[in-house]
């Protein structure tokens, strides 16, 4: 079957959702001898950087399912898997999901006493953990035994798994978690439908360029990673998953794999920033996607100016310099990112726009009372989409407090323009209200500053409250053979604007180590504010 009616029949299928879709590919008569998933470790043997054929990854998940099937592992088991390999997370979610279980996957980076307070809220049957995080979890209460490793679940013998169970659209599939900025993160659900909505709309749209060899830089127990491995082998698509989405690591996958897109998280595109990127060999990279946090236009620019990508002329197809990002705005709890914005080399528009809305998906701006405001009046972001999760798992309280009057409140300020496009303004919890009528956004004021400062690598911006005062820090990230001792604080506040500049208190060069971040790379501004609002300014 060829690969555009391959995506149309399973555009098409009834049966498929985000828990079976390698099982559906090949039911269509996708080619078992065909390139599938690449990962950087081994995987039974088989050596890395080597493609799984779709065969060879189906045997693979079937080896898995048939351990886990005789450890007792039943449908609507919840079972946790913490480790650091791409392989371990992927894998045990289409074994797990093959058998009706409810894989739970845990970014490696979090503090053992969080996972363990993590795994015990599950109330699950037991844990998947590589040697290294089952040393961690040792002499904590897990309340469930530590079933082995996600390597020796590959041990089982493929005949011996159960048929693939038959899931319900409404049946769940995933649990993953938030990035935990204040604490243990919350425990989001998707169902076998919610989580391919997104994937079934994308499948019966022409395929873009930059889908057909995929870099995958998201980190591996994301929710946007099981979406990306199923389009993937929707597809029909090479896919290289990367346990390590460090800059360093990106940059060299992409020079030795020679990916046509790269998929990531904006925290992975303002670390290529730091990079001359002029000198690597990235001529083979036509699109960067990003989900998750919307980016900055300056780390967007470096990366459009590198790589290549196919336009339509009167002479035909032609391939230019340069390559397309796209942007957007997405979360874990959305299923996929709500709005889409392409940038090239020539792109003049940005401000923190994020796009227009995909067509799967409804969106809203609203007041605090759940009315929506005009056009260019900041609001709550409201989304509606057959995408959405279904709840926070074993916490309903937390689930309805998102929801209002249908829709559920992303956490996000946002505006929308005349034309139908929407822009980011903060984090709901980042902003600050700062009297008559004003509100203060870090993540604009972010934009602003790198705008203004080109050798400024990154920035953070931290608006608090001291008393009746509203006061600004600004912490600055230098580019390489930037000068450590100018004094910016100018240059900064005209950036920033009258109204915020006029509340700057100081501009402080920092490493990024020392900007405190969680599992995936957020900058964790709840506690700079209380580092902040605890210290002498110096």
């Amino acid at each position: 079957m060829r690969t555009r009616g391959l995506r149309g029949a399973l555009a098409a299928d009834d049966l498929i959702g985000a828990g079976n879709v390698l099982a559906r590919v090949l039911a269509h008569g996708a080619d078992p001898d065909a390139p599938g998933l690449t990962f950087d470790t081994a995987v039974d043997g088989h050596p890395a950087d080597h493609p799984l054929t779709l065969g060879q990854l189906d045997e693979r998940v079937a080896a898995r399912v048939a351990w886990l099937h005789e450890r007792g592992v039943q449908p609507r088991d919840p079972v946790a898997v913490w480790a650091t390999a791409a392989a371990d997370m992927v894998l045990s979610f289409l074994a797990l999901t093959r058998l009706g279980a409810i894989p739970a996957l845990m970014n490696g980076k979090l503090r053992p006493e969080i996972a363990a307070e993590y795994i015990r809220r599950l109330r699950g049957v037991g844990v998947l953990a590589d040697d290294a995080h089952t040393a961690l979890l040792a002499g904590h209460d897990l309340g469930v035994p530590v079933l082995g490793t996600p390597a020796e679940a590959g041990s089982g013998d493929p005949a011996g798994a159960p048929a693939h169970y038959r899931h319900h659209p409404d049946d769940p599939i995933v649990i993953t978690h938030t990035s935990g900025t204040t604490g243990v993160p919350k425990a989001v659900l998707h169902s076998h439908a919610s989580l391919f909505a997104a994937t079934r709309h994308l499948l019966s749209m022409p395929q873009a360029q930059g889908t057909t060899r995929i870099l995958n830089a998201l980190p591996a127990p994301h929710t946007a990673t099981v979406l990306m491995v199923n389009q993937a082998l929707g597809n029909s698509a090479e896919m290289f998953l990367l346990s390590d989405q460090g800059g360093e690591q990106v940059l060299d996958a992409i020079q030795r794999w020679r990916p046509d897109g790269v998929f990531g998280f904006s925290v992975t595109w303002a670390e290529l920033a730091r990079f001359d990127l002029s000198a690597y060999d990235l001529d083979s990279v036509r699109l960067w996607f990003n989900t998750g946090d919307s980016s900055h236009e300056p780390h967007i620019r470096r990366l459009v100016a590198v790589g290549s990508r196919d336009v339509v002329t009167r002479q035909g197809i032609t391939r230019v310099p340069g390559s397309v990002f796209i942007d957007g705005l997405g979360s874990s709890e959305m299923g996929h990112s709500m709005f889409h914005v392409t940038h090239t080399r020539d792109t003049d528009r940005y401000d923190r726009c994020i796009g227009r809305p995909y067509r799967f998906t409804s969106v809203a701006v609203l007041d605090a009372h759940g009315d929506p405001v005009p056009a260019g009046e900041v609001g709550w972001l409201g989304i509606d989409s057959p995408s959405l999760f279904r709840g926070y798992w074993n916490d309903s309280v937390t689930t309805y407090r998102f929801r209002q009057r249908g829709w559920y409140l992303t956490g996000d300020l946002v505006y929308a323009d005349d034309e139908g496009r929407y822009y980011h303004m903060d984090r709901a919890v980042d902003a600050v209200d700062a009297g008559d009528g004003k509100r203060f956004y870090t993540a604009l004021s972010e934009e602003r500053v790198l705008a203004a400062c080109p050798d400024v690598t990154d920035c953070t911006v931290v608006i608090l409250r001291e008393g009746d005062a509203v006061v600004t820090d600004v912490l600055l990230e230098l580019a390489a053979g930037a000068d450590e001792a100018e004094d910016r604080t100018e240059r900064v506040r005209a950036a920033l604007g009258a109204d915020v500049g006029a509340t700057l208190r100081r501009v402080v060069p920092v490493r990024s180590d020392d900007i405190p971040v969680t599992v995936t790379g957020k900058v964790r501004k709840v506690v700079l504010r209380e580092r902040y609002l605890s210290e002498t300014p110096s």
